[in-house]
């Protein structure tokens, strides 16, 4: 088996590797490399045949596969590699070099190794499935996780149910909601273990509110019934400890159960590369390069941590693929003075540390030295905050403070920074966090 080689590969043709192809093409690398396992480039945009897309990006209103259809047209113009059914299996590093090792695996190839001097991650995330939940019951047939309803009626074709009951707010639920009563289903409840919606709010008027399909709260599913298919469930308002409170028990019959509970991002390789994983986010912590503690290895999308919307995703790949062309031409200039060692980009880092009502921050580190003039913090806060402000701490002195009415979980919030604010002299921490004066 003889290696090959490529200045950047990008792991994931969906939206986030897309984009970071694009933005790396565009940044002056002309030697890249998109590996996609699935048999088209999009990822799972192809099957969000809804609106609302494109927004920020393109300043129209698109569906999924439009918005897909946009970024690969760029990739075909542009004449960038990609192969498709093709599933990266391994990331390590070339013995005795600084370069990194890709091996994937594919009908036509076979077992292919890549040597390649930067990879950016963009495997995106999966559902969390029936399996994770230890509820009681048969296993029947009518459980899908969203997703996999959503693929089956959209791309598919194909009648998931009539009778409908939905565990999970998040946007696939939600939207689900809308798409399974569009299809002539009833959607009789969408039930929720946490106080507060986990999507957007605008998906919750759309898809549930303009229905009328009821939303309940602190509640979720006990028991599932049926043998062969599902005949119905019992849903239980839970208390503040989570845990279903006695003789609140309430039954619906229903054929078909959709779980959204849950994306987890697909980090597996991550973790076997030996790359530092966040506990938050389940995502790899990066600098505000987007570089992980791996130094060549950048992340961005949903695999670094769940957004809600794409066009964030896009943005934050296209930073991703501008600083991997960036380390590959630094690298090309430390092989001509022969001094050729991998080094990360990050030099003096300021820590970036969430604190009351934060949860997580993204990047978690900021390279004071090759800083941007801007730079987007992204992050989620922990509850449902009403009248709070949002204040960004350099070390001891606040240096922003901005009321918002209402802060929640579904809605990813940012702040930015400018260099310039500095003053010249790098902080040792940022804290962000919530106040309510």
């Amino acid at each position: 088996m003889q290696n090959i080689t490529h200045n950047i590969v990008i792991i994931g043709g969906g939206p986030a590797g897309l984009a970071a192809a694009v933005s790396a093409r565009q940044n002056g690398e002309n030697d890249i490399l998109i590996l996609e396992r699935a048999a088209e480039l999009g990822g799972i945009l192809n099957q969000c045949i809804h609106n609302g897309f494109g927004l920020h990006t393109f300043k129209e209103e698109l569906t999924g596969p439009e918005y897909a259809t946009r970024y690969i047209d760029m990739v075909v113009q542009q004449n960038i590699s990609y192969k498709l059914n093709s599933m990266v299996i391994d990331i390590s590093k070339v013995r005795d070099t600084s370069d990194k090792l890709v091996t994937y695996i594919n009908k036509e190839d076979g077992l292919q190794q890549i040597v390649t001097k930067t990879v950016i991650l963009a495997m995106g995330c999966r559902e969390r499935a029936r399996g994770s939940l230890n509820i009681p019951g048969y296993r029947p047939a009518g459980i899908f996780s969203a997703g996999t309803a959503q693929r089956l009626i959209n791309i598919e074709g194909e009648c998931v149910g009539r009778e409908v009951v939905i565990l999970g707010s998040g946007d696939i639920g939600l939207i689900m909601a809308r798409r399974m009563t569009l299809e002539g289903a009833k959607v009789k409840v969408v039930a929720e273990l946490m106080p507060y919606s986990g999507g957007l709010k605008r998906n919750i008027v759309q898809c549930l509110d303009d229905y009328d399909i009821p939303l309940k709260l602190s509640h979720t599913v006990v028991n599932i019934e049926g043998k062969e298919r599902v005949t119905g469930v019992t849903l239980a308002q839970v208390g503040t400890d989570r845990k279903p409170i006695a003789g609140s028990e309430k039954y619906y019959s229903c054929d078909t159960l959709l779980l959204s509970v849950g994306l987890i991002p697909e980090n597996e390789l991550t973790q076997n590369a030996g790359i530092s994983l966040n506990s938050i986010t389940n995502g790899p912590n990066v600098n505000d390069h987007l570089e992980t503690n791996l130094p060549g290895v950048f992340a961005c999308g949903n695999v670094l941590h769940v957004h809600d919307l794409v066009d964030f995703v896009s943005e934050e790949a296209s930073l991703a693929g501008k600083s991997a062309a960036k380390f590959v031409s630094k690298q090309k200039i430390l092989e001509g003075l022969k001094s050729y060692t991998a080094t990360s980009t990050q030099n003096n880092p300021i820590q970036v540390l969430p604190k009351d009502g934060v949860r997580y921050t993204v990047p978690q580190t900021i390279d004071f030295d090759g800083m941007e003039d801007t730079l987007i913090v992204r992050f989620r806060v922990a509850d449902v905050y009403k009248n709070r402000f949002i204040s960004v701490y350099y070390d001891d002195k606040r240096v922003q403070h901005k009321k918002k009415k209402v802060l929640a979980p579904g809605e990813m919030e940012q702040v930015v920074l400018l260099k310039s604010t500095f003053e010249g002299n790098a902080p040792k921490n940022i804290t962000i966090c919530t106040e309510t004066e």
